[in-house]
């Protein structure tokens, strides 16, 4: 497996999937998943990462997103941060 799809299986699995596959997501929310995949799925893994921790800080965008995910009751990138952070950190970056 590439970095790049273990960062995109880890939020699949913790943050992404669980809204694709809900009766109860909007279908805008539906919309801003599968935005944000095709994104992240673009960059390499290194960029993967600095748009998870950009999304946390914010951008006028992210923080509607983020609220809208929080508003119908689903998991945020800031709910996964530590387990994010313990994964893809520097020496994970760096690892071949």
């Amino acid at each position: 497996m590439t970095k790049e799809e273990e960062v995109i299986k880890f939020l699949s699995e913790n943050v992404f999937n669980p809204i694709l596959t809900s009766k109860v997501s909007s279908v805008q929310l539906k919309q801003g998943v599968n935005w944000t995949i095709m994104c992240m799925k673009k960059l390499k893994a290194n960029k993967m990462v600095q748009y998870y921790w950009d999304s946390i800080v914010g951008t006028d965008n992210s923080s509607k997103f983020a609220k809208q995910m929080k508003a119908e009751g689903f998991t945020r990138f800031e709910e996964v941060i530590d387990a994010f952070r313990d994964k893809f950190n520097d020496k994970w970056l760096r690892k071949k």
